[in-house]
């Protein structure tokens, strides 16, 4: 598909920076009478296949990365929905004058995200117009409503990796969801509360099916795959972007059959942030090895 205009009327939609464009990240560009970006970060992943990230991969960081300083640097509203290097970059001067809205670093989270949220805090001083822990919150801005979820686990119950926020952006009658590293969604909680939010447009991280057999299960990715369909059918969602976890597995769209088949049913779109930007794919992680061999 071309841009987001047939998804989208009222507001201006741009992923910045997504595993199908090359790096770790969910970096996402809201224009509405407000500018907001959602998790300005990106990172690599650290070993696949035994191997550390290739030339074209730093090469893609460095471009995605000028990508997302230049917009945080024009927008009014940055959002962090948890503390790990893909979803925001701490050390960074963007920061100064913006209204933040991040989750709370002192409650509902892990240990290293603790630390990790201690420490840009730090970084952060009063350089920023305001900052608000947004978990569970509202927030009105001209006519853009900002809602904010409770903290979710990152991925299943209990997850090691801690907890995330989904933000729901209402403007004009029109409400997008950014559901971060939900990873799935596993959870009924997480899935019931997408569910009552009914948003025209989700983006959310998929079942990490890599990691199927070691830390994840194939009853996990069934439940994913079950709860995406109930999301299908139970809201007015035209467009999901499915990204991030999922697409590091070079066969993800075999591992989310039924989903497709469901979304092809109901006239609805599951595609990944390349797609929904009108470019191919560009699984520069999941192809390392062939990276390496060229």
């Amino acid at each position: 598909m071309g841009d987001n205009s047939d998804v989208s009327n009222k507001m201006k939609i741009i992923p910045l920076a997504f595993d199908s464009l090359g790096v770790r990240s969910t970096a996402t560009w809201v224009e509405t009478d407000r500018k907001i970006l959602i998790d300005p970060g990106a990172a690599l992943g650290p070993l696949r296949y035994s191997l550390p990230p290739s030339k074209i991969e730093y090469r893609r960081l460095e471009e995605l990365a000028r990508v997302i300083i230049s917009y945080a640097e024009k927008s009014d509203i940055l959002i962090v929905s948890h503390y790990h290097y893909d979803h925001h970059f701490p050390e960074q001067a963007f920061y100064e004058g913006k209204i933040l809205l991040i989750k709370d670093p002192k409650n509902k989270i892990n240990y290293s995200q603790k630390q990790r949220g201690k420490e840009f805090l730090g970084l952060l001083g009063n350089k920023p117009q305001r900052i608000e822990f947004a978990d569970g919150k509202e927030f009105e801005f001209g006519k853009t409503r900002l809602k904010f979820s409770p903290p979710f686990f990152h991925g299943k119950e209990y997850s090691k990796l801690g907890y995330v926020l989904i933000t729901s952006v209402s403007y004009q009658g029109e409400k997008l969801l950014h559901a971060s590293d939900i990873q799935g969604p596993q959870t009924k909680t997480t899935t019931d509360w997408i569910i009552s939010e009914n948003p025209d447009i989700l983006i959310l991280s998929g079942y990490p099916t890599l990691l199927m057999g070691w830390r994840f299960s194939k009853f996990g990715l069934l439940e994913s795959n079950q709860n995406l369909i109930k999301i299908l059918s139970q809201t007015k969602v035209n467009t999901i972007i499915l990204d991030h976890h999922l697409v590091r597995d070079l066969h993800y769209l075999n591992k989310i059959e039924e989903v497709l088949k469901t979304a092809e049913k109901l006239k609805k779109k599951v595609i990944t942030a390349a797609e929904f930007l009108g470019k191919k794919p560009d699984f520069l992680e999941a192809r390392r090895k062939e990276l390496y061999e060229k």
